[in-house]
């Protein structure tokens, strides 16, 4: 495979768009030849960035401030559950 044909492997590319009017307008330009066929994959979680602060209330985030947890029980916490982590999951779920 030479070079020219390696840069004609698709690459996944993540975008933002939003849908209006019957159609998904994309936040920011890309580069398709005319016509070029794509695969869109769409879901409808909202985007999740490194500033948490409007992800949880205020409430939420006093609440957390006082929680008992710490480092410390955090790290020890996974050295507590015997077998899987999988299967501890699915146990705790099913108490619930």
């Amino acid at each position: 495979m030479g070079r020219d044909e390696l840069n004609q492997i698709p690459r996944d590319k993540k975008l933002q768009a939003v849908y209006k009017d019957g159609a998904l307008r994309l936040e920011e330009p890309v580069q398709l030849k005319e016509l070029q066929r794509v695969t869109v994959i769409i879901t409808d979680s909202p985007p999740i960035d490194d500033d948490l602060s409007g992800y949880f209330t205020a409430e939420e985030w006093a609440e957390a401030a006082h929680d008992p947890v710490t480092w410390k029980d955090a790290r020890q916490a996974p050295s507590e559950i015997s077998g899987s982590l999988s299967d501890a999951i699915t146990a705790q779920r099913q108490e619930r």
